[in-house]
């Protein structure tokens, strides 16, 4: 893994660029935009993608392998931290004088004088950018935007508008976050992940703190997350705006007995409905609704408009049923978001079961928190089935694998741990009955096991 250094100047211009990894879902995305501005864009991945392919029926010119001679004529280069220090076209970047550019400095090239939303937590951002954008659409406006994944109703993760707006998914996973001239600052959450970078809950805070104060306008922050309370208690800002079910927050939220939900501001109420279940999407678009006031929307207009998200790819995605039984992708790799995620899932499978297929991410975090994960698992699905883990740019720790979930069950009938995945394909498929869901978990490539998990079920004649 490389550490983003920030400390080397953005150029002025930048005339021909070279993504490495560029299928990956961040990058490719910024790979479009730079695209979309006329700059001649060249790249590589280990392995063709439907990324890959989008962006050379763009015109990207894309290698598959990594190569000091895939470079060509370029200025600069663009990595993220997923690669390692002995890639050959980062080494050959660094000898030949380029500019050799973290993924969140090409961000800001992009950005560069323009209005900036950004959105920060440690888990939500996706969606709560998501919805910020196809509001502003439903406004009127036409923003530019780099989310982490691909808003339905756009079938892109980016996007370059005509507007002034930029709205972007800040990372703060290794401190980038802070580059960025912030106008409105969105925060979903603090919830301390990312440890290995930071070194500790107070350090997490602290980064919250300064990106929050940097803002130039607003802080957007949650009322009801105990992190962010903890931010928000620490700022200086002259304009703070906090959203939740707390009764003394700025954008409030009362779910009805009913199933309804309403949103005030002050004297201002409207009801909220949401294509997408679950009350922390509930909770995103209350953020998202605080942000287009601060933007200068009228408050009942700005609830419509977040009634209009359809989504993001990878965010409770149906990707088939096969007797009866639904089979859904979800992101959540983190034990607050794969909560969420199940107690979504629950209020829609009625009288149906629940049945987990988790991926570890990383072994770091499957080290720290394997046993949270095996608490929230057992708590909200019927059954989980838990692959490997998927190291992403981790080196693996001895001993640090599924297993340890398994292990973190109370009743081990409850979880099967199967490294292989055909097995656990088989495994998820005999457990479920008609009316359950099955839902992949994690933000590696559990999403590829689906289609052996509906052969499984019933195979395709």
């Amino acid at each position: 893994m490389i550490a983003p250094d920030l400390t080397v100047p953005i150029p002025d211009e930048i005339r021909a660029v070279h993504f490495i990894g560029i299928g990956g879902s961040g990058i490719s995305g910024l790979a479009r935009m730079f695209l979309g501005a006329g700059i001649p864009v060249s790249g590589s991945d280990r392995a063709e993608s439907q990324n890959t392919g989008d962006l050379v029926e763009l015109g990207a010119t894309v290698h598959i392998g990594h190569d000091a001679a895939n470079l060509g004529d370029v200025d600069t280069v663009v990595y993220t931290g997923a690669i390692w220090p002995e890639n050959p076209e980062f080494l050959a970047a660094k000898e030949r004088g380029l500019s050799v550019l973290h993924r969140s400095q090409a961000l800001k090239y992009l950005i560069a004088g323009r209005r900036l939303v950004s959105v920060a937590g440690a888990h939500g951002k996706t969606t709560s950018t998501g919805m910020i954008v196809t509001a502003l659409a439903e406004l009127g406006d036409d923003p530019s935007f780099v989310n982490g994944g691909v808003i339905q109703q756009y079938g892109v993760s980016s996007r370059a508008g005509s507007d002034d707006l930029f709205v972007v998914e800040a990372d703060e996973s290794d401190g980038t976050f802070l580059i960025y001239d912030t106008s409105i600052a969105l925060i979903t959450n603090v919830d301390a992940d990312h440890l290995d970078h930071y070194g500790s809950h107070e350090a997490f805070d602290d980064a919250f703190v300064r990106f929050a104060d940097s803002a130039c306008e607003a802080v957007v922050i949650s009322s009801d997350d105990a992190g962010a309370s903890r931010v928000a208690a620490r700022l200086t800002h002259r304009n703070v705006v906090s959203f939740g079910e707390a009764a003394d927050a700025d954008v409030r939220v009362e779910f009805a007995d009913d199933g309804s939900v309403r949103v005030s501001r002050g004297e201002e109420s409207a009801e909220l409905c949401l294509a997408v279940p679950g009350r922390h999407n509930v909770l995103n678009a209350a953020g998202a609704i605080a942000v287009m006031t601060e933007l200068g929307h009228p408050f009942p207009d700005a609830v419509r408009a977040a009634s209009a998200f359809g989504g993001t790819v990878r965010r409770f995605e149906l990707h088939g049923t096969r007797r009866g039984v639904s089979v859904y992708d979800d992101y959540a790799h983190h034990p607050t978001e794969v909560e969420a995620a199940l107690e979504a899932a629950r209020t829609v499978v009625g009288s149906g079961r629940i049945i987990a297929l988790h991926q570890p991410h990383t072994y770091s975090r499957t080290k720290l928190m394997a046993t949270e994960f095996a608490e929230v698992l057992e708590r909200c699905a019927d059954h989980s089935v838990v692959l490997d883990v998927y190291g992403a740019r981790e080196d693996p720790i001895p001993g640090v694998t599924g297993e340890l979930v398994e292990h973190g069950f109370a009743d081990p009938a409850n979880v099967s741990y199967l490294p292989d995945w055909d097995a656990a394909a088989r495994r998820a498929a005999e457990v479920a009955r008609e009316g359950d869901f099955i839902i992949t978990l994690g933000c590696g490539n559990v999403n590829l096991i689906v289609p052996q998990v509906l052969d499984a079920l019933q195979p395709e004649e």
